[in-house]
């Protein structure tokens, strides 16, 4: 291919090869030149001998800086078994280098994920090792913990997880989860939980703080703090017999007032609030995310489960906290399975999966948002070889978080906790 690129403030980019390979240096600063503007496209491929010249389309360039350090992602092939070849990687945004922070060959025969910084600081972090010398792990400052964080009155171990902006508590579902399959050649999969709760664990005293209002036996799901603390919003639908009434799940997104500075002690407020309700939308909505600014909150909607990402109807949408209006978002949105979001340290990005490429994989695609919550069009993490990661490597990308600096993780201490079987038991906090 020969590709031309020009910017609509000046600079101008030519590259010839089997992809458009752009010298980073010179990449940055033609966009930093049009800051703003467009960047103009003209491509020409050759097959078979003959040349092709393709229309021109065009690159905007925001206003926006993306300045954290990078990404982190779990790779897992899309298949359906226990385990298989996974891992957790972190890509450096300003260049194309990728590191892998733990993959199977660690650790083989588990499987982990759920790994979860603080507001982008992998100066904190959590993540969940299921199978054998499984448990929690809480890194604060470079130290592992390793906790076991099911108990009597708790059903499971910890799972999806969200930190406190303080960082002394972490917020866990605890559920189960499982698989079915359809037989028709429509849909492939669904994915279910048979039970939910939420609880939060104080990392100072290794104590789960336990509520009623997330104990219920509805199926309480995917928590997240607020950025100032004060809520724990979460997802929560009524019970059903699944799998066979899989289609009446349907998830409402509320939150409870938590109270966890000023001598406060980690205390849940009486009373839930219902900010999206699945009675009236008609649609379930699960992984709220809210933006660190307290602006915006991001979720997913489709028209069931409590787990969107093996819904081909999953979409993104976006509320205002400041007016409660919500919306598509149906400038990012495509019309298969959007899922998974985070944001990026100053609020003005979000990263998310989307399988729009080919149903099957789900890939990782960045957007810009401005002030009044409209999106850019989103576009693909780009890959100094795409032919290789997009068409050659059979691996979703999913869990994908903003970190602002590289993430420290000693894989050899990761590797003695876990064959040690030694884990820290938590206790559930008594308020008597």
């Amino acid at each position: 291919m020969d590709v031309e690129v020009r910017g609509q403030k000046g600079g101008q980019l030519h590259v010839s090869g089997d992809w458009a390979d752009f010298d980073i240096d010179d990449w940055r600063e033609l966009t930093e030149q049009n800051r703003g503007a467009d960047l103009t496209v003209s491509v020409c491929t050759r097959k078979d001998g003959q040349w092709t010249q393709w229309r021109d389309f065009t690159i905007h360039v925001s206003t926006h800086p993306l300045d954290d350090y990078g990404l982190t992602y779990r790779r897992i092939a899309p298949g359906y078994e226990v385990g298989g070849y996974i891992g957790i990687y972190e890509r450096d945004l300003h260049s194309f280098t990728e590191r892998a922070l733990l993959t199977e060959d660690d650790l083989p025969g588990r499987c982990f994920n759920c790994h979860t910084p603080n507001r982008t600081n992998p100066a904190q972090l959590t993540l969940q090792i299921r199978g054998e010398g499984g448990g929690t792990m809480v890194q604060q400052h470079d130290r592992q913990r390793w906790l076991n964080t099911k108990t009597d009155s708790t059903k499971a171990a910890g799972s999806y997880a969200y930190w406190h902006p303080e960082g002394r508590y972490c917020a866990y579902a605890v559920n189960s989860v499982h698989q079915a399959f359809f037989t028709g050649p429509d849909d492939r999969i669904e994915a279910y939980h048979t039970f939910s709760d939420v609880m939060v664990l104080d990392t100072q005293t290794d104590e789960l703080l336990l509520s009623p209002l997330l104990q219920t036996d509805d199926l309480e799901i995917f928590p997240a703090f607020s950025p100032d603390g004060r809520w724990l919003y979460y997802s929560t639908s009524r019970p059903c017999r699944v799998p066979a009434e899989y289609e009446r799940v349907k998830c409402s997104i509320c939150r409870v007032e938590f109270r966890g500075a000023d001598g406060a002690n980690g205390a849940f407020g009486l009373q839930a609030d219902t900010l999206v309700n699945a009675d009236t939308l008609g649609l379930s909505a699960t992984q709220a995310r809210p933006s660190y600014d307290g602006r915006w909150l991001m979720y997913t909607v489709s028209q069931r489960s409590n787990f969107p990402v093996f819904q081909r109807d999953a979409d993104l949408w976006l509320m205002d906290l400041q007016t409660l209006t919500a919306r598509p978002l149906d400038e990012v949105n495509s019309p298969d399975t959007e899922s998974f979001h985070n944001w990026s340290q100053d609020s003005r990005w979000f990263v998310f999966t989307s399988k729009r490429s080919d149903g099957m994989y789900a890939q990782l695609f960045l957007s810009s948002i401005d002030d009044q919550g409209r999106c850019t069009k989103p576009f693909l993490l780009p890959q100094r070889n795409p032919r290789k990661y997009y068409r050659e490597l059979f691996y979703s990308f999913n869990v994908p978080d903003f970190t602002s600096q590289p993430v420290s993780f000693d894989v050899d201490e990761a590797q003695r906790q876990v064959e040690s079987h030694q884990r820290v038991q938590v206790r559930v906090r008594s308020d008597k």
